[in-house]
């Protein structure tokens, strides 16, 4: 039987286009032992893919030009030839991009939904969720009566990141880019204030929300929205740097020069600390039991965009980078049986 599967056709230099994938038809192939059959359900797309279609030296491998990319994936068994699973368990993993998966039984993990759709295991209980755990739990630090600022405050990440602090009695301001993604972090998720900033002046807007000064900032963005956080940084602020999505799609021989922060880090005797998911898998029971908790009852919300169907893939990926998406952005790809 074939099945498509999506490549990464050429390496791109800016924003990716409709020459930097291909789609492909490859055979699906049997399981044997200790082996699964899976269908895919649900695939992730995240920013941090980009870097991947890059040669440049990272923290994780680049995809290779003309092989398949690969990612977050939950999948439903169709068949198993292992003792570890049943046919018609849902289950997650990283995984190639494409319609059915013949994998070891060990390359992926059954998914505790609480009653939600599977897609829950690729946001609030997988790694946008961990990395908002992460990043926010343990390098931020918010106390109660600080001051919170998260960039990319709608998205996948930022919109947990935010409750996160919430809950541990911080007044939370999130940095948005329209006025639907401000009403929901301010009328679903709860958060304090909002900062839009296609609205101009960030830093006037961001001064007025934040009056007492920022105790903790949660970097997703970079770029001039940063740079208006800088001078606000309380004495022994922390800046928890998950990522930098205005710079991404940068074309080659093109930088991201902006404030020089060194002055501002010193007066505030700030902590910048820059960190990616992995750094504590030590740690991820911890991350999922209070995440599970709080989604199983409620206390934590979040919203998820999704587009069907397989093709859907680089159009969804694409829409990252100009705000189109609230909350985790997925693709479906088939319905569970």
């Amino acid at each position: 039987m074939k099945q498509k599967q999506l490549i990464l056709n050429e390496r791109p230099n800016g924003l990716p286009d409709e020459r930097t994938f291909q789609f492909e038809d490859v055979e699906v192939g049997n399981p044997e032992a200790g082996e699964l059959l899976l269908k895919t359900l649900f695939v992730s797309v995240d920013p941090y893919m980009r870097g991947r279609m890059s040669d440049g030296p990272s923290y994780i491998e680049p995809f290779e030009v003309g092989k398949p990319l690969n990612g977050g994936v939950v999948s439903q068994v169709i068949e198993s030839k292992s003792d570890q699973f049943d046919k018609g368990d849902i289950v997650t993993g990283h995984l190639v991009f494409q319609e059915y998966h013949v994998v070891s039984d060990n390359h992926v993990r059954k998914v505790q939904t609480f009653g939600l759709r599977p897609s829950v295991a690729l946001g609030p209980l997988g790694m946008p969720g961990l990395t908002a755990y992460f990043g926010m739990m343990h390098i931020g630090e918010p106390k109660a009566g600080e001051t919170v600022v998260v960039s990319g405050a709608a998205g996948a990440v930022g919109q947990i990141a935010g409750q996160l602090a919430k809950r541990a009695g911080a007044k939370v301001v999130g940095i948005v880019g329209s006025k639907e993604k401000a009403r929901y972090i301010t009328e679903i998720l709860g958060f304090d204030d909002v900062v839009e900033y296609k609205e101009g002046n960030v830093a006037k807007q961001l001064a007025e929300a934040c009056p007492d000064g920022i105790d903790v900032y949660y970097e997703n963005v970079g770029g001039e929205i940063s740079d208006a956080v800088w001078p606000l940084l309380n004495t022994f602020a922390r800046v928890p740097v998950c990522g930098a999505i205005s710079s991404y799609n940068l074309e080659e021989g093109e930088y991201d020069i902006g404030l020089r922060v060194q002055q501002y880090l010193i007066k505030s005797r700030a902590k910048l600390q820059g960190f990616i998911v992995g750094d504590f898998q030590a740690d991820y029971k911890e991350a999922y039991e209070v995440l599970g908790k709080a989604i199983a009852n409620g206390e934590l919300k979040f919203e998820e965009t999704i587009v069907d169907g397989f093709y859907a893939i680089p159009d969804a990926f694409l829409g990252l980078f100009s705000g189109e998406n609230i909350g985790k952005q997925l693709v479906k790809v088939a319905d569970s049986e």
